[in-house]
């Protein structure tokens, strides 16, 4: 059987412990891990500020007013046109594409799984979970006080939805825009990267894939 390149991004609710699922997987496959990494890497070769992208991400909580600062152009054709919020997608979008076309990886989050959309080898997986066990890891691994993890909570994920909204045309967390969605609550990290990785294996040598 010939070893395949294996692409798997991740997509996360806050305290789903999806960024965790995600760097336990890389490195059990032994594969580059890309997340604040993945930041670092288009800033450093699109020349864009990492903390601006940061910023504009943040500001995506807001739909409306990421939505008007998105389509502030101007009224000429080409690159030049599009608003800073465009250039910095159009960055990511090319960052990824090439990390995805030097092998085997897994992505977290910056709608990776949109962009990698048409890659056969990428399976795409949604983590999400029950509030309270979001709470529970929020407050107990990610040092969120818990009179405020609420607020970030939902603050974070409303960013997330936003702008993957705006810039996919598809709607975040849709179960039809990812190859499998996992409720983390209900399973200890390992089992769940040991689902993954069966279930890599599973849909990538389905015969279709056999060439």
């Amino acid at each position: 059987m010939t070893e395949k390149k294996t692409i798997i991004t991740i997509s996360r609710e806050f305290g789903s412990g999806g960024r965790l699922i995600g760097k336990r997987l890389a490195d059990r496959l032994g594969v580059p891990f890309y997340d604040k990494q993945l930041l670092d890497r288009i800033a450093e070769e699109s020349g864009f500020s990492k903390e601006m992208m940061q910023e504009a991400h943040k500001k995506a909580k807001n739909s409306f007013l990421y939505s008007l600062s998105s389509v502030m152009g101007t009224r000429d054709a080409g690159p030049d046109s599009l608003s800073l919020n465009e250039r910095f997608f159009l960055a990511q979008f090319e960052t990824i594409r090439k990390i995805a076309d030097e092998g085997s990886c897994v992505i977290v989050g910056r709608c990776s799984d949109y962009i990698l959309k048409n890659v056969p080898e990428a399976s795409h997986i949604f983590i999400y979970a029950e509030e309270e066990d979001k709470i529970r890891r929020a407050v107990q691994e990610y040092g969120i006080p818990e009179e405020d993890v609420r607020k970030v909570m939902k603050d974070t994920d409303k960013a997330r939805a936003n702008y993957y909204n705006y810039h996919t045309g598809r709607k975040w967390a849709e179960h039809q825009n990812y190859s499998l969605s996992i409720d983390s609550g209900f399973a200890e990290i390992e089992d769940i990267v040991d689902l993954i990785i069966q279930y890599n294996k599973v849909r990538l040598y389905r015969p279709e894939y056999k060439k």
